[in-house]
């Protein structure tokens, strides 16, 4: 029987990240709701949460921990701000400024496991649906990453999921369509 996809990316990400000399970071599917835990007494290593076995949200937080620098990485979920469902559209207007990079580095990653990428407005209760300019952005910074490069753990990420799914090399900007976005 094979593993279910997300069961996969969590094994790529903790080949390269768990050494407890290393980063000691493990990514953790199973969960309602997606967190970040930092290593504490009862809990010997950091650990990214997904959301149930979905292979998008185990990417998305994968990004997430990939851009937090090191102090953001002892702060429970980073220490980031979380507005729920049903923001205001300044607020999703913020959400999107903030989202922009961790959803370019999703996209990276999805093609690096030959997925499909969808941009989340993660506004599900109201019309709000992902903005042009948004899309625009995060196809932006995706040909950005390509061109200039990306941090070391983020590259090293999207290195191994290409090569543990036999996919080509994720940081080809031609991949990579505005029109694939719609």
């Amino acid at each position: 029987m094979t593993q279910p996809m997300a069961a996969r990316i969590a094994l790529v990400f903790d080949c390269c990240f768990a050494d407890p000399k290393g980063f000691n970071t493990r990514l953790c599917g199973g969960f309602l709701e997606p967190y970040y835990r930092p290593a504490e007494r009862n809990q010997r290593y950091h650990q990214v949460e997904f959301t149930l076995d979905y292979a998008a949200s185990a990417l998305h937080e994968a990004a997430h921990w990939c851009l937090a620098g090191e102090v953001r990485r002892r702060l429970p979920d980073y220490g980031y701000w979380y507005l729920p469902d049903g923001r205001s559209a300044e607020q999703q207007a913020a959400f999107e400024e903030v989202e922009v990079e961790p959803q370019a580095l999703e996209w990276i990653f999805a093609r690096a496991c030959g997925l499909g990428f969808r941009v989340s407005s993660d506004n599900l209760h109201s019309d709000l649906g992902p903005s042009d300019s948004f899309k625009a952005a995060i196809w932006g910074r995706v040909r950005e990453y390509c061109e200039k490069g990306v941090n070391a753990r983020a590259r090293a990420f999207a290195r191994a999921l290409a090569c543990a799914f036999e996919q080509p090399d994720p940081f080809c900007a031609e991949i990579y369509q505005l029109a694939d976005l719609s």
